[in-house]
């Protein structure tokens, strides 16, 4: 079972990586630029087809994860004919544009609608905001015997009236001990709980969160959701990126092995939880994507503006390189993240 449910994971998060790449296949060959390939995966090509009449080649390799389709004249280092209209370094400059922010927009447009039917399958959570009612995860809480059910009312004396105010008091401790007075079946007790110390990727982490239960949703509403929810998970992880810059808390990244686990973990949860956490990470990878950085579409879109402006094409050799160096920027940071999340417990 634990198999299957890693599977199903993997599987869904190779989907959002074939959407993307499928926004850029369709914008190109709208354009009528020629994909020489659309791969599924990375490595050795396990099962390959190039159908009649069509210069593409569908394949999927060995290692399951990213996707890439190859268009003619991407590439500044292969031959190409400066005459070939086919080419994406002939095509106008809209087209150009529309060809890779189609990769990110399709993602994010693609999250509302796992989120719309993961709404009708799995209903919503509700949190439980009054209460401060904890479901204990394991980490120090539950170490130090809060129990998932428990009130936490205090936090050093200091009395918590809403779960941003826990927040802030416990973050406030890392690596010290901090008395948390809970409540239980209606009797008070104190519990001794250290949060994560500083440097640590937990830091100031105590492992706690807030109850929820699910309520059913209709087609009406699911619909109003699944177009408000994208803007809100991308704001929500902006402001996170925003407190990260402001020192108020520290950077927590995970590699594709973290990943792959939290996905796995809403997996078990059931299919519409699922398919809505894919949909939160479909946002994310859009908003991701465009990011101004070398190597991600944000940054070759970054030229193109330039171009615009400049009305100049800019070395097609050097913007290459400059891509080259981001991406190595970029796989050398999944290596370390990937690191931590395989050596972590």
């Amino acid at each position: 079972m634990t198999i299957a449910i890693y599977l199903v994971a993997i599987l869904g998060l190779a989907v959002l990586m074939v959407v993307h790449e499928a926004g850029h296949f369709f914008a190109a060959r709208k354009y009528g630029m020629r994909v020489v390939r659309f791969s599924i995966g990375f490595g050795p090509t396990i099962w390959k087809l190039k159908p009649k009449d069509s210069p593409t080649v569908y394949q999927v390799a060995l290692v399951p994860f990213l996707a890439y389709v190859q268009i003619a004249g991407m590439n500044p280092y292969e031959e190409s004919d400066p005459k070939d209209p086919q080419s994406y370094a002939n095509a106008s400059l809209w087209a150009r544009i529309v060809t890779i922010a189609a990769g990110p927009f399709t993602n994010y447009f693609f999250a509302s609608v796992l989120i719309f039917f993961g709404l009708l399958i799995g209903g919503k959570e509700v949190p439980d905001e009054t209460s401060m009612k904890v479901l204990v995860e394991p980490g120090p809480a539950q170490i130090a015997g809060v129990e998932t059910g428990d009130r936490i009312l205090e936090v050093n004396g200091s009395r918590v009236h809403n779960w941003d105010e826990l927040r802030k008091s416990v973050s406030a401790h890392p690596g010290e001990a901090i008395d948390l007075t809970v409540e239980r079946n209606g009797q008070l007790a104190h519990k001794a709980v250290t949060p994560g110390p500083k440097g640590d990727k937990n830091e100031g982490l105590i492992h706690v969160r807030m109850q929820t239960h699910v309520e059913p949703v209709g087609l009406a509403e699911a619909a109003k959701m699944s177009v408000i929810a994208p803007p809100l998970f991308v704001y929500e992880n902006v402001r996170e990126i925003g407190r990260v810059i402001a020192g108020r808390e520290k950077l927590q990244v995970s590699g594709p092995v973290g990943i792959v686990k939290e996905t796995a973990k809403q997996a078990r949860t059931g299919p519409g939880v699922l398919l809505q956490f894919l949909g939160m990470l479909s946002a994310y990878l859009g908003a991701f994507n465009l990011l101004p950085f070398p190597a991600l579409d944000g940054g070759r879109l970054l030229f193109l503006g330039a171009e615009a402006v400049s009305r100049r094409r800019p070395d097609a050799k050097l913007e290459a390189r400059v891509h080259a160096i981001g991406l190595l920027m970029l796989l050398t940071l999944i290596a370390f993240v990937t690191y931590a999340d395989v050596i972590s417990k």
